[in-house]
């Protein structure tokens, strides 16, 4: 009898030892960290996403955990390929740096339990000199500044206001470039970057473009 309850608890037991395990859920929560204090430096303030960023902390530890597990069963490697395969995710990515920082999270993850710490620490190193010198030169490669314009339209109305928004938007905004188009919970969400100038009244223009988009719901945000 003691020797089943014996055998039975080592095969409850992981077969990673307990430092094997630490380090690198350790190295993965600290590099979550750096990965979220970069975001907020260098994007937090100017753009306006779906908030992954929040997920940082929780999900760098996870994925290390995933591929420990994994690293020790192939049968189990290929059942969760097949389960997440199935996973789908409803949140839209409205900023396209966040792509770039959950690749980067990701990234960091699997190098942690994969050992590499040297790697990772290497690409964080090239990531934040990277963002760095794109932090440092963006207004100096442009004559202006740029601005962030958010739109959100009832998708019903969306077809019939749109070549009136785009026609609207050309004219009084210089240098206008669609940067994201998303939908979710019959909402079109429309993001916009253009150069600012000085003197543009802000409280004639939405009023205007809510003028214009009638009976249609407008909803503005100007960064």
């Amino acid at each position: 009898m003691l020797d089943e309850i014996r055998s039975a608890w080592e095969n409850l037991q992981s077969t990673i030892g307990i430092w094997e395990a630490v380090i690198p859920v350790g190295f993965s929560l600290v590099a979550s960290i750096a990965a979220y204090l970069m975001y907020q430096f260098f994007y937090g303030s100017r753009y306006i996403g779906a908030g992954v960023q929040r997920t940082f902390l929780i999900g760098g530890p996870a994925i290390t955990v995933l591929f420990l597990g994994i690293q020790t069963s192939l049968p189990l490697a290929l059942g969760l390929l097949g389960a997440l395969s199935f996973v789908r995710f409803r949140t839209p990515v409205k900023d396209p740096a966040e792509i770039g920082f959950l690749l980067l999270l990701i990234a960091a993850s699997i190098g942690a339990a994969t050992g590499n710490f040297l790697a990772t620490s290497l690409l964080f190193a090239v990531v934040f000199v990277c963002l760095a010198i794109q932090w440092l030169t963006r207004n100096r490669l442009t004559l202006f500044g740029r601005g962030q314009l958010m739109i959100s339209v009832d998708q019903p109305a969306y077809s019939d206001v749109e070549g009136k928004l785009r026609s609207f938007l050309s004219e009084r905004l210089p240098g206008l470039r669609m940067e994201t188009m998303s939908l979710l919970e019959d909402r079109v969400s429309l993001h916009y970057q253009y150069r600012r100038r000085k003197g543009l009244d802000w409280a004639a223009f939405t009023n205007e473009l809510n003028r214009l988009a009638s009976p249609a719901k407008l909803e503005v945000f100007i960064g």
